[in-house]
């Protein structure tokens, strides 16, 4: 992984990029003003669970309407875990008896803290790293590529400023995502390539599965007064979905910590509680 450290001298020049493809001529980008996403000054600071589309679109997975969740930030009471609502009609039978088998190792206790990336180290995958909360991302804009950084395990995710996928994309946890700006000054994302059946990659916290045709599309703007980011996601998968799942998140500007944090120190089960074990490499990467 690249460190921060080395991160920091194109955090620095993240403005000067963006002026450059501001006056840059692309027939792979649309015309229209370029949004300012990344800058020494601030990160976009949010997460947390997918929010609701505009009403009349299908939305994304909920709770188990027998089994409330509760998380830490809602009020007094015992929080809970998040209980997938395996009986959706949007999922195809083999996801649903997934979600289903998942749930029921939950209940029954074997697993206390059922699995979610940020918790156990993971990549978050597409859209899945979006809901990464308590720590920033980042943006670094160049002509060609654009970098989003997360804090935690300074994750990078590229999208490549061009109008065509690759002929052939091998799977991988964020696939490969190709982008432009539109008319109205957003960022719009299309990737596909991504993991599929029988890997840790999930489409939120309710450890939703997709197939390796997962396509998925975000679109991401700023507010009007400079200070929130949101995306809009719309998430394809026929082999998953009976239909396509529509979700909304949102991130609010903040200073830049530019800090450095790693998941996997000292994040072991150490009281036994059935957590799933933290990615390990086999071998070193040096």
């Amino acid at each position: 992984m690249t460190s921060l450290a080395t991160l920091k001298p194109l955090l620095m020049s993240a403005t000067a990029a963006t002026l450059l493809m501001a006056g840059a001529a692309s027939a792979q980008q649309a015309p229209g003003k370029i949004p300012e996403l990344g800058s020494t000054k601030f990160a976009w600071l949010g997460g947390g669970e997918w929010r609701d589309p505009p009403a009349g679109m299908r939305g994304p997975i909920r709770n188990d309407p027998a089994h409330p969740y509760r998380g830490n930030n809602d009020g007094l009471g015992q929080p809970t875990v998040r209980i997938a609502n395996w009986r959706d009609p949007v999922l195809k039978p083999w996801a649903a008896a997934q979600m289903k088998a998942s749930n029921e190792e939950t209940l029954s206790g074997k697993v206390q803290s059922p699995f979610t990336a940020q918790s156990r180290c993971y990549p978050g995958g597409v859209p899945g790293q979006l809901l990464y909360p308590a720590e920033p991302v980042y943006f670094i804009q160049t002509p060609k590529v654009v970098h989003m950084i997360w804090q935690r395990d300074h994750m990078v995710r590229r999208v490549f400023m061009t109008d065509k996928h690759s002929e052939t994309v091998k799977p991988s946890w964020f696939g490969e995502s190709i982008g432009h700006y539109d008319a109205d000054g957003a960022l719009v994302v299309d990737t596909i390539g991504l993991l599929g059946k029988g890997t840790m990659s999930f489409i939120d916290n309710y450890r939703t599965p997709h197939t390796e045709k997962l396509h998925v599309v975000e679109k991401y703007s700023i507010s009007p007064v400079g200070k929130q980011l949101n995306a809009f996601v719309k998430v394809e998968d026929p082999d998953t979905f009976n239909e396509p799942l529509y979700m909304t998140q949102r991130w609010r500007k903040v200073d830049n910590p530019l800090l450095e944090t790693v998941c996997s120190e000292n994040n072991q089960d150490h009281f036994g509680q059935g957590l799933f074990p933290i990615p390990e490499a086999k071998t070193p990467d040096f």
